[in-house]
């Protein structure tokens, strides 16, 4: 299996935004920044740093703005951030953002909670904002939740990827993450709706966003990369979550994703040591441990080198 293995992956970072979002704790604006700011100096090459929602909804992204606006931007790293509608949109022009992402669920109910629309409704008000985007000379890119599992409902059927993929693409967002928001995913199941959807999907227009609620997420992301995935969602140590799925936890840990790739010979271009200095920065923003295995097994190992 593992000579089909790509040369490269992109890892697509959402520590900044998706990371944060459950976090308790008001992270200030300064320090959002020096995070950003530190993520960018690892070889990461996509980073999305934060959402243009109504700060109602997530107090700990109400600075998305001045965030947007006083990073360094390193050349060479893309930077997104979250829009949910025209008035978002409108946010994003303004802070000079040159790549938003726009967002859905794959079952109805977690859509509802999410959004407050059904799924029909939510690909109909993307005409509001998707092609007004493209016009300004933004890209585009989709988020599908639930795709293997709902909170709420259960299985999902995989034909529901197959089809949002489609009204997305031609809708005209360039790459469509999959994700697995209650981490409930396992191999084959994403072997069987990563092939329905490469079918007719081109690959590099396809990317897998998996949570590590049940410990599956790296088996997952490694048949994925194996059929031919080169994009990779993941957070800085473990960090994130959804608000409206109960019990998931964070999402894959970018340090795990990129040490189990590098070792097989995946070149993801981002420096481990510096991600992992990244990590000890974002737990003491956060004010907990992160759960990432690399980031704990390399802390202790420099715990013990420096007695």
């Amino acid at each position: 299996m593992l000579e089909h293995l790509p040369p490269d992956v992109t890892i697509y970072e959402v520590g900044p935004r998706d990371g944060l979002q459950n976090e308790s704790r008001l992270i200030p604006t300064d320090d959002k920044i020096a995070f950003i700011d530190a993520l960018s100096r690892t070889g990461l090459r996509a980073i999305e740093i934060t959402s243009f929602v109504n700060p109602r909804w997530i107090p700990q992204l109400a600075d998305a703005v001045e965030v947007s606006r006083r990073i360094t931007r390193v050349p060479g790293v893309v930077y997104s951030a979250l829009v949910p509608n025209r008035q978002g949109l409108d946010s994003a022009l303004a802070a000079g953002m040159k790549e938003i992402a726009v967002f859905m669920s794959a079952s109805e109910t977690h859509n509802k909670k999410n959004v407050n629309k059904t799924i029909a409704a939510t690909l109909e008000a993307f005409r509001d904002t998707i092609p007004p985007a493209l016009a300004a000379g933004l890209k585009v890119r989709a988020y599908v939740s639930t795709v293997y599992g709902c909170p709420y409902e259960g299985a999902v059927d995989p034909a529901r990827a197959v089809e949002l993929c489609r009204e997305l693409r031609a809708l005209g967002c360039y790459q469509i993450s999959l994700g697995d928001t209650i981490g409930v995913a396992n191999p084959r199941q994403v072997r069987d709706v990563l092939s329905r959807v490469l079918a007719e999907t081109p690959t590099p227009e396809v990317a897998v966003h998996f949570h590590d609620t049940r410990g599956t997420a790296l088996a997952n992301i490694l048949v994925s990369v194996e059929m031919g995935i080169t994009t990779v969602d993941s957070a800085l140590g473990g960090l994130g979550g959804c608000p409206y799925a109960p019990g998931a936890s964070g999402n894959v840990a970018t340090e795990d994703v990129i040490y189990m790739l590098e070792g097989m010979g995946v070149h993801t271009g981002v420096d481990l040591d510096k991600l992992v200095d990244v990590s000890r920065l974002a737990s003491t923003l956060v004010g907990h441990e992160v759960p990432s295995k690399f980031y704990r097994a390399t802390m202790g190992a420099r715990g013990r080198a420096a007695s």
